[in-house]
């Protein structure tokens, strides 16, 4: 068995990662990654450089791959750490780099250990852990692994978090009206007003594949995007380089929402496509207008999921609000080595508190949905 680990996608080749990472989940496919570290998205400048690891066989197979990342910060990973790190200085040591297995900027649950055999799974994980053992990293984190995952990076010795997201659950609805059927009287009304305050303002919808996104297209959402961001005092860290390629390498994969009024485009979110799930990304708008943001983000990934069978919607992290829309909680995990045994100890006892905590709250906020008899999470 041989250990490769690279500085980008590029060094495996696209039929052999695919073949591994599978076609249910876009955002490890080749052309993602790729298309992320060609634009300069993911790169040593942006503080995300590929080392991703990959086990081969006698036969020069790849037959285990991991997707890996030495961080010079912790942004764009949505599980948070800073505290960790300030914990670091304070003991006068380097918290950076850091090795991570995550999707940059990405925070939708996956696999993150893809092999062939499932006996291999300890030995590509025991791979990153040695690396980071070979660079001297601070530490290593895998970021929203699938929940059948924990129990091997447990083994591994790796400490699990506990955090909440907020998912739509498809119970074979034919519309958007059945759907809103099983919400109480004063919440249907509320959602239906939101959805009239758009269509009286004159703003229409229109789903575009990435088969239907030119690039004229996508300068206008892109600026649409970027105004939303630069009004929080940022820039996407996806670039208009990389919507135009990935849109070319997966047109299949990507949805673009694009609100209209008087045929201009005035908001837009951008969406990915798998089998089951629909993911949603990024949003912009020109101006502020009453529930566009409800409408473009939720109610419209609402209606294409129904009209399209997909299973599941997770529209993103965080997010409390999302529950008056049908959204109900969902636990998501992180997985966490720390070389330096101090601090390792303590984030080993505050993880169960904080684990303790989120449970709670996940059981709190099941209390708010606008089902009339409670919950009906899928």
């Amino acid at each position: 068995m041989r250990t490769v680990v690279s500085d980008g996608i590029a060094e495996f080749g696209a039929r052999d990662w695919n073949a591994l990472v599978g076609d249910s989940y876009p955002f490890l496919r080749h052309e993602f990654l790729l298309a992320s570290e060609k634009t300069g998205c993911v790169s040593a400048d942006s503080g995300w450089s590929p080392r991703h690891i990959g086990l081969f066989d006698d036969n020069n197979k790849l037959v285990g791959a991991m997707p890996l990342y030495e961080k010079t910060h912790s942004w764009g990973e949505f599980v948070f750490d800073w505290s960790w790190a300030q914990a670091y200085r304070q003991a006068g040591l380097d918290y950076y780099p850091k090795l991570v297995s995550t999707v940059p900027f990405t925070p939708a649950p996956s696999r993150r250990l893809f092999v062939s055999d499932q006996e291999l799974k300890p030995v590509l994980l025991q791979a990153a852990l040695n690396y980071a053992d070979k660079c001297d990293h601070s530490s290593l984190h895998v970021l929203f692994p699938r929940e059948d995952e924990l129990g091997i990076l447990e083994e591994a010795g790796l400490k699990i978090r506990k955090d909440c997201q907020f998912h739509w659950h498809n119970h074979d609805y034919r519309s958007f009206d059945e759907f809103l059927a099983t919400f109480s009287s004063k919440k249907r009304k509320k959602a239906r007003r939101d959805r009239r305050h758009v269509a009286e303002a004159g703003i229409r919808f229109r789903w575009l594949t990435g088969r239907e996104m030119d690039t004229a297209i996508w300068a206008d959402v892109y600026q649409l995007i970027s105004l939303t961001f630069l009004r929080r005092g940022s820039m996407p860290y996806f670039s208009f380089d990389f919507f135009v390629e990935v849109s070319q390498r997966m047109p299949d994969n990507i949805l673009v929402v694009l609100a209209e009024q008087n045929r201009r485009p005035t908001a837009a979110a951008i969406f990915y496509v798998s089998d089951d799930v629909l993911y949603g990304r990024y949003w912009g708008s020109d101006s502020h207008y009453n529930a566009l943001h409800f409408e473009t983000c939720y109610y419209q990934g609402i209606d294409f999921c129904i009209a399209n069978g997909k299973k599941i919607f997770q529209p993103g992290t965080q997010g409390e609000h999302k529950i008056k829309r049908g959204l109900l909680p969902a636990t998501c995990h992180s997985a966490h080595w720390v070389r330096h045994p101090d601090l390792a100890r303590a984030i080993r006892q505050f993880l169960p508190r904080e684990a303790a905590a989120v449970a709670h709250d996940i059981e709190l906020l099941r209390g708010y949905t606008p089902f009339k008899r409670g919950p009906t999470s899928g």
